[in-house]
This record gives C-alpha cells, structure tokens and sequence, in this order.
C-alpha cells in the first residue's frame, strides 16, 4: 500500500443542508420553505415522506457535532435555513432561529471545526415563492437582504461564505423539468432563474464582503463532464450540449462575464429564446457576477455520457456493465473527478477549488452483529480521493474534501430511499448508527493522506 499526502491544512469534512437534516419545520417561528409545501403535494416525493422529523438535527445537533469531532474533522459544511431566519423572506427576523446557528456555531469551534455555511442549499421561504420566487428580481433583493442579517449575527465567528449550492439544480430541476420545488415546467422560466440566481450571488457576495471584511466568499456548482457516446460528430454535439447548459451556463458568467454564445444559440434554436439577446440581463449585471471569487466549490458525483438519439434528440445512455453504479444509478468513475478539477483550473482559473459535496448512495443493511458494512461507499470514497490527490499533484489549488453527507436523510424527491450518509439514522429512535466508511474516513483524516489499496474489511 502507498499513503498519498495531502497539503497541511487541508479542510477535512462532510457536508449537509437545513432541510434534509433539521426537521423542527414548525418550531421556534420557522417559516414554511418550498420543499415544505411540495413535499405536501401528494405524489411529490417517492415514498410520501416529508422533512419535517428528518434527522431532527435542529434538537440532536450536539450529538452530530460530537460524531464530527470523533472522526477528527476540522471542517463542517452545512445550511442555514432562510426560513428560519426570516419565516417571511423579508422583514422581521427570527430571534430563535439565530439562536439556533449562534449555539451551533459555536459549538463547532470549540469542537475545533471551521464552519462553512451555505446561504441557500434550495429552501426558497415559501412567503417570497408566493410573490414569485426566483422567477422575479425582487428575490435578488431579498436574498442579499438575508445574507446581510446573517452575517451581521454569525460574520464574526464565521471566515468562510457560500452564497448558492447548485444553482443548475434550482433552474433545472425545480424551474424547468419540475422534479424539485417549486415544480415548475418552463425553460424560459428556468432562464430568468438561473440568472437571479447567478445575479443574487454577487448582491450578497458584496454584501458579505460589506458586513466581514475578510471574508473568503463562494458558490458552489454541481460539475458533470459529458464525453460522447461516440466519436461521431452528432454525438460530439450532444457532448457539447450538454455541457453548455450544465456546466457553462454557470461558469462562464462567473468567471468571463459572459454567457456561453454556443449554449445561447441551443436555447434560440429550441425556441427558448427569442433571439441572442438575454432579456432578464440587465446593464452590470454580468459585471457584478464576474467579480473575482475567493473560492469555487465543486459538487461531484459522475459523468454523463451523451449521444443524437434516433429521432435527433440529445439524449444520456445509461451506463452499462460492466459499469459499476450506485443506487442513484449514477457511475462511479472517479477519474472523472480529476478531469473535471484540471479542466475548471485550466479554463477558469479559480483562485482556490474545494470538493464541498462527493459520495455515494448505497444502502447496506446492518448485519447481526449490528454492524453496517459498506465496503462499495469505502471504495468510492478512496477512489475519488485519490483522484483529488492527483488533481492537487498537477497543480489544481484544492483546498478541501467534504464527503456528502453525515447522515441518511431527506434526499428532496427521493425521500429516505436514497442512503448516502457516513452514519445510519435509525427511522424510529432517530439514534446515529456509524457504518464502516465513517470509522475508515476518520482513519483518512487522521493520517491526512489516502492509501491506493484497501485494508481487508473481514
């Protein structure tokens, strides 16, 4: 076996979010948020489920800092919960729900863990979707608003910001395919969103910087290399496709100042757009979402594979065996990772890339001994580690590894079906049940470095 270093100072963590883990939907003067009221739409979620309880972090959260410190993380990646500071959006804040973050922040440094929360990881207020969510310009304005009282309160015990996570999937998913909150299904919809989104960012990154001097601020993307299914040139373009609409729609605006021409003309071509001209993009705009990041946090899990489909249609092939996959039905494939990290150093040139989410869901059942062997979670995680070892060997400026998630939890649309935590949440006493790959990333951490085998799991 050979030990792969990593830098000294390497942020070890895991990542989660206020709406998979917290529950407490109605307690302390928290406002309902758009998952809340889709999750109450009959047939939104798979099993039916809701997050209400979820993993009732909201009353179990020194015990998960506690498991955090056990595995000797330094760093922890979480959400606030817009509606919980602001059950309104706007206006009057939420004493309690302030309190809630100062005592878990707390906690977190005393714990010797550096905190990064995330302004929004999808937990709309569902008081400002009732006005228009992120479709109306006026959000761009609430958001900046929110970011200011939170970092007023927690600026000073807080260095790093993320402003969005995932903003493709709050524009894709929940805009125009409608399989996420608010379950919209209107790509010229999903448009002005995604530039709300990106234009949100800078009014609160502005924001942070205003309220912190010092700050290291981000946003966080959700990166998927797409590699044709053939070499042929139809298949090349479905390729192009979809990283224009995925990756670079994002990208581009925030480190050229621009929209991607190409991914512009697919928009026009499908009838998206009227014409080249953007009309949600207002002067300034791109200026102030270009401005320079501290950091660019990527969240990665595959890649997909594209090609023309038989009635010309861009489509994914699935992958195929001897292909291993998760229960996402996702392939694993980390070198996938260290193409994406040398691809977004070499094109973008971030000043510093953090891994803030990566894992795997597999739901392995505990044995009679109690214990939860899951030797496939173990194997992903060392495999995408070790490509992140490579990736910083060549040059790319990462910073940090943060495994998605701590826990089982409320996976949006999924529900709790889909199991990508480092501990099993018991779905009647709630107790935390550590699986093998929580005691095998703590040994990682330990040694701040990745072996390039397996040590028997008998």
């Amino acid at each position: 076996m050979t030990r792969h270093r990593f830098p000294e100072g390497f942020l070890w963590g895991v990542a989660t979010s206020a709406q998979q883990i917290e529950g407490a939907r109605r307690e302390d003067g928290r406002g309902d948020s758009i998952w809340d009221r889709f999750a109450d739409t009959p047939g939104k979620i798979a099993d039916g489920s809701d997050s209400g309880v979820a993993c009732d972090h909201y009353h179990r959260w020194r015990e998960d800092v506690e498991l955090m410190k056990r595995m000797g993380l330094n760093a922890y990646r979480f959400s606030i919960s817009w509606p919980r500071i602001l059950p309104e959006g706007r206006g009057t804040v939420n004493a309690a729900g302030l309190g809630f973050y100062d005592a878990l922040i707390d906690a977190l440094l005393e714990a010797g863990l550096e905190p990064l929360p995330t302004l929004y990881h999808w937990d709309l207020p569902q008081a400002l979707q009732d006005r228009g969510g992120w479709a109306s310009r006026d959000t761009v304005d609430a958001f900046a608003d929110y970011a200011a009282v939170a970092v007023r309160h927690l600026g000073d015990r807080v260095r790093w910001w993320t402003t969005h996570n995932e903003p493709w999937c709050v524009a894709t998913l929940g805009h125009e395919e409608g399989p996420h909150a608010p379950g919209h299904t209107d790509p010229a919809e999903a448009l002005r969103v995604a530039h709300h989104l990106l234009l949100s960012h800078a009014r609160a990154s502005a924001m942070i910087r205003r309220e912190a001097p010092g700050a290291e601020v981000g946003l966080v993307t959700n990166y998927c290399p797409a590699h044709p299914a053939t070499d042929g040139a139809a298949d090349r373009d479905a390729a192009r496709w979809f990283d224009g609409f995925f990756n670079r729609w994002y990208l581009d605006p925030l480190f050229r100042g621009e929209y991607p021409a190409d991914a512009v003309a697919d928009r026009v071509a499908a009838g998206h757009l009227a014409g080249p001209e953007l009309p949600f993009v207002q002067d300034g705009d791109l200026a102030a979402i270009s401005q320079p990041l501290s950091f660019l946090g990527i969240n990665y899990y595959s890649r997909v594979v594209m090609r023309a489909g038989a009635d010309g249609r861009r489509e994914a092939v699935p992958p195929a065996p001897p292909a291993a996959v998760t229960d996402m039905g996702w392939e694993v494939r980390p070198e996938g990772l260290h193409e994406s990290l040398l691809r977004l150093a070499r094109d973008y040139a971030p000043r510093r890339l953090l891994i803030t989410e990566n894992g795997a869901a597999y739901d392995d059942p505990p044995g009679p001994d109690g214990r939860i062997a899951d030797a496939r979670r173990i194997d992903y995680l060392r495999g995408h580690l070790l490509a992140a070892q490579r990736a910083i060997a060549d040059g790319v400026p990462l910073q940090g590894y943060f495994a998605w998630t701590l826990l089982d939890n409320f996976e949006w649309s999924f529900g709790y079906r889909m199991k990508f935590g480092l501990h099993a949440v018991d779905p009647q006493t709630l107790a935390r049940l550590p699986k093998d790959s929580a005691g095998w990333y703590a040994d990682t951490v330990s040694a701040n470095a990745v072996e390039d085998s397996l040590p028997s799991t008998g």
